[in-house]
């Protein structure tokens, strides 16, 4: 399903094959050869998304167009079943395995691979032909690739990088505070401005 949204109208190469059960949503542009799966979702919820060409996004994959930055494939990437892209740019020949994530501000140089469930952070920066593991954390700029259990090496890295400024423009709470009381009705709302409008155009 293709859907006008925020004023803008996915654009699709006619060699491009969108499967029935696909969402493809705004500012969307899917270049030649590529194949979107069933069940996938491309949304460009406040920011663009440009795919490509020759690339393939399988069943169930979900990639997320965000203020302030392209969501950006380059040509010949695979984006797995169940893995989930936001905000990031991915340059030419990338493997993204099933159950990936990509986060806001990530870059992913030229044929890097991210195995099964494994995570890219904001603002991370893989270079070309980096492997992030099954299960493990490419975190900072340039990347450092860690083991999941290592949650304090992570956390550590990751921490500067201000995930609530840079995602959510809030400031972080201070130990034992929530955000998200404040934070999620604002996002809520927002979220229902910029979709009131939306509608199938096929």
């Amino acid at each position: 399903m293709l859907l006008q949204s925020n004023h803008f109208t996915p654009v699709v190469h006619p060699t491009a094959r969108i499967a029935s059960t696909a969402v493809i949503s705004g500012d969307v542009e899917i270049g030649p050869n590529c194949s979107i799966g069933h069940g996938a979702v491309l949304l460009a919820e406040g920011g663009p998304i440009r795919i490509g060409a020759n690339c393939v996004i399988m069943d169930t994959a979900v990639i997320r167009g965000v203020p302030k930055q392209v969501m950006r494939l380059g040509d010949h990437v695979l984006v797995g079943p169940r893995a989930c892209l936001i905000g990031c740019s991915v340059e030419d020949e990338v493997f993204i395995a099933t159950g990936a994530s990509v986060f806001n501000g990530a870059v992913l140089g030229r044929g890097s691979e991210v195995r099964i469930n494994a995570v890219v952070h904001l603002r991370t920066v893989l270079e070309a032909g980096a492997t992030v593991p099954i299960g493990w954390v490419a975190v900072g700029a340039p990347a450092q690739i860690l083991p999941a259990s290592d949650h304090e090496g992570i956390w550590a890295i990751q921490k500067p990088l201000d995930f609530p400024k840079y995602v959510l423009n809030t400031e972080r709470p201070a130990p034992g505070e929530s955000m998200m009381e404040n934070v999620m009705p604002r996002y809520a709302r927002s979220l229902r401005r910029m979709h009131a409008d939306d509608r199938a155009v096929s």
